[in-house]
């Protein structure tokens, strides 16, 4: 009896110790191919995402899926500590263009819905919110990327340059924490 329940609890541990394993090595999994939480840091991307916001970033547009314009992008820095999130903008084959505060691309103007508000303030100060620029042609494997704070954010206008594809982290999903700010990013 005494050597019954001694195996029992043995492979009661070696159980646990299986199921133990194998939750770490799925959410390494998921970690690595799949989906990884981000902090933002900084105003560049204001007022779509604040400084200190966590969001859920999915990291597939590697493996299947595409980028589209108007996505949050994750973009791994120079240095693989920085990364940096920006709007992707132009994609390989466009021609993007800045002219008076209006976003063209291949000669046809794309509204920008999510900058209504900076917009009313650069109205407010009295300067535009994103100087004229271009026309700037975006080879293949590489994508155009602005902050949503045009005013202050270092972008493809002004220090990051174009992004090659393989930069590309990926793409914002949702903010998740602080949860009363709890939304989809677009």
């Amino acid at each position: 009896m005494a050597e019954e329940k001694v195996k029992k609890k043995k492979n009661s541990l070696i159980e646990w110790a299986k199921a133990l394993v194998i939750a770490i090595a799925l959410a390494l999994i998921i970690r690595v191919f799949l989906f990884e939480p981000y902090l933002v840091e900084g105003t560049s991307m204001n007022p779509t995402l604040h400084d200190g916001e966590r969001l859920f970033v999915n990291k597939t547009i590697g493996y299947v899926g595409t980028l589209n314009r108007g996505d949050i992008v994750i973009i791994d820095g120079d240095d693989s500590s920085v990364h940096y999130v920006k709007r992707l903008i132009g994609q390989p084959g466009d021609t993007v263009e800045m002219k008076n505060d209006r976003l063209v691309i291949n000669g046809k103007e794309i509204p920008e819905p999510y900058l209504s508000e900076n917009k009313n303030q650069a109205d407010e100060l009295g300067v535009h919110l994103t100087g004229d620029f271009g026309p700037v042609e975006v080879p293949e494997g590489k994508y155009f990327v602005m902050g949503d704070n045009r005013l202050n954010s270092m972008d493809s206008r002004n220090g990051l340059g174009l992004i090659d594809k393989s930069r590309i982290i990926g793409t914002s999903q949702f903010v998740f924490f602080p949860f009363n700010e709890l939304r989809q990013t677009k």
